[in-house]
């Protein structure tokens, strides 16, 4: 289930962007991110830790599950579940009603 509210990526990627630069105005990188939360109207600035450690993974600069593996990942659960299902139903269909088996073997 989806969040009801996601942020724009343009502006995931702003916010990120805003962070490196004024970093070096603060003492700390937290502090960094927490100016660069409030004005851009970010709802916590969890939220942007959040994006900013996802962009250190994505560029290889930390470690982690990069979005395209997640992605990829998510995807592969999703097609899996779909053969799961498609699986089962096929098993229901080769019994008939007293539960043996229609083949001939």
């Amino acid at each position: 289930m989806a969040r009801p509210f996601q942020y724009p990526l343009e502006l995931r990627r702003r916010a990120v962007r805003m962070v490196a630069e004024v970093r070096p105005e603060y003492d700390t990188e937290w502090a960094a991110m927490k100016a660069v939360a409030a004005k851009l109207g970010i709802g916590t600035t969890e939220t942007l830790r959040k994006w900013v450690r996802q962009d250190q993974i994505d560029a290889g600069t930390r470690p982690g599950t990069t979005t395209e593996e997640s992605a990829e990942l998510k995807r592969l659960k999703k097609e899996n579940a779909e053969l799961k299902r498609a699986n089962d139903i096929l098993k229901a269909a080769a019994l008939d009603s007293t539960g043996e088996c229609n083949s001939a073997g």
